[in-house]
């Protein structure tokens, strides 16, 4: 099935195949520190955009003015 932007839309029985062809590629055992790794790898990236932010707001703070005091 194909949506208006013409990309493919999966359905519930095209996630199984693909699970299931996960599971054979890889094998079960594998599958959790599969798992980790990505999850590691997204909280590196995550961390480093953030650090990157912060030393921009940094370097430049007439491009953030500062926040009012909370009382």
């Amino acid at each position: 099935m194909l949506n208006i932007l013409g990309f493919w839309k999966p359905g519930i029985w095209e996630l199984l195949i693909i699970f299931l062809v996960v599971i054979l590629i890889f094998g079960a055992t594998r599958l959790p520190k599969i798992g980790k790794a990505m999850g590691e790898a997204i909280r590196g990236f995550r961390k480093s955009v953030k650090d990157i932010d912060e030393e921009k707001k940094e370097e430049d703070p007439k491009d953030n003015p500062p926040t009012p005091p909370s009382e």
